[in-house]
């Protein structure tokens, strides 16, 4: 119990430091920002803590099977932080920023090919943007689309190095997937199967879909210019960070739906080898 409620603690402090690191590294932070930071900081904390304290399952999936979502968080930390210094270059440049914009301008450059999902990001951008800030978007952009391939790449090697999800013995459904009914009709099999091609198929077409709605809707909502700083963190971030966690939500589904196959075909050996038995 106590080390459950340790590994809570330390997980809300991480989410804290994640939510607050925009922050702590841009300058010149207006005391309304730093208050709405801290009430989120505040409401995602608990929310960590609680969900991981329980014993019982709650909201997030996979929450006994890692690394998943280290993996992910792991993820979306490395990209907050490196976008935040590429931010901060921009407006305090110093050694480490330059350094990190100086790799954000040649992987930005790199995948800003035509209908690539970076060049769909700059598109979005009005036509009065200035260079510096296509620049720093697509920078930006880039670097966080790579993290994206990276942790999906991170995530293949270690389920195939490591057996995930049963390197720490059997996997339990209804803590790991607390939306996912094994009762509410059809084969479990297929309904996962499923499941996995949904969330592969949606991953894949998210950073396309995303910024070409957002610009269609500029129309009724007004253009998008991510001139604010934490709003071009963190709408880069997520817009990088969601495809990658449904493609991994799909590549775990399908690996649990082979799992139970391959047990299924078990139980079915083990019951023929029995009926040859003598009696």
């Amino acid at each position: 119990m106590i080390y459950r409620l340790v590994g809570a603690a330390v997980r809300a402090f991480l989410v804290v430091l994640l939510i607050a690191t925009p922050s702590l590294i841009l300058p010149g932070m207006s005391t309304d920002v730093s208050q709405i930071v801290t009430l989120i900081a505040i409401f995602g904390a608990g929310l960590t803590f609680f969900e991981y304290a329980s014993t019982y399952p709650g909201l997030v999936e996979f929450r006994d099977a890692p690394p998943f979502n280290r993996i992910r968080f792991g993820s979306l930390f490395v990209t907050v932080i490196l976008l935040s210094l590429v931010t901060r270059g921009s407006i305090a440049p110093t050694m480490l920023t330059s350094v990190i914009d100086g790799i954000g301008a040649s992987v930005g450059r790199l995948i800003d090919f035509p209908y690539s999902p970076v060049r769909l990001v700059v598109l979005m951008l009005p036509p009065e943007a200035s260079v510096r800030h296509v620049q720093l978007v697509r920078d930006s952009a880039g670097i966080a689309y790579v993290i994206s391939l990276a942790t999906l790449a991170i995530f293949v090697v270690v389920q195939r190095m490591y057996r995930w999800p049963l390197q720490r013995g059997s996997f339990n459904v209804w803590i790991n997937l607390p939306t996912f009914d094994p009762t509410a009709g059809g084969d479990v099999v297929e309904r996962l199967e499923r499941d996995a091609r949904f969330n592969i198929a949606l991953g894949f077409l998210l950073p396309f879909l995303t910024p070409a709605v957002i610009k269609s809707a500029t129309a009724l909502f007004g253009a998008v210019t991510l001139e604010s700083p934490q709003t071009l963190i963190w709408t880069v971030a997520a817009w990088a960070f969601l495809p990658a966690s449904l493609f991994m939500r799909g590549i775990a589904m399908g690996r649990i739906a082979a799992l139970i196959t391959e047990k299924r075909r078990m139980s079915s050996q083990d019951e023929g080898n029995a009926g040859l038995l003598p009696v």
